[in-house]
């Protein structure tokens, strides 16, 4: 599926739509070179599954941030990952026996992420498209069939 994000307000959008489809033991893999709104659209999943107004800093330094919300979510940034298994010392494995995992730099967990994370995974990687952005949407497990139902 693809999407075209003309600003990012709907890049917030799509974070929006993802959020009322996740279950526990789900990931959310954003792909995409700085820039690309990885962070937007992380900020308005967890926006929609906590308060419009919740504090969502990007998780650069701090690597993760965890949120109360149904399901629970986990918001990860890799870029300062050094190996894979780097992952797991953060909480990896314990955000998504909890809740969901939400993953920036997801090419960080090495050439098959799976191996890291449920079979229940929904990518999204995000390019540039003329003054705004693509993003080409699928899904492994339960999100084959549940990326249907993404409506934006």
């Amino acid at each position: 599926m693809r999407i075209v994000l003309p600003d990012a307000a709907a890049t917030t959008r799509l974070g929006q739509a993802v959020a009322p489809l996740l279950r526990t033991g789900d990931s959310v893999l954003l792909y995409g070179p700085l820039g690309m709104g990885k962070s937007t659209l992380a900020r308005g999943l967890i926006r929609a599954l906590t308060t419009p107004d919740e504090d969502v800093p990007s998780p650069t330094f701090t690597l993760v941030q965890f949120y109360d919300s149904e399901p629970a979510v986990a918001h990860f940034d890799l870029y300062r990952l050094t190996r894979p298994e780097e992952a797991f010392e953060i909480g990896l494995d314990e955000a998504l026996d909890d809740g969901c995992a939400v993953i920036e730099w997801p090419e960080r967990l090495g050439e098959d992420p799976g191996r890291f994370l449920g079979p229940d995974r929904l990518v999204i990687a995000i390019s540039e498209q003329g003054e705004g952005r693509l993003a080409t949407v699928s899904g492994a497990g339960r999100w084959e069939t549940r990326v249907k139902e993404l409506h934006v």
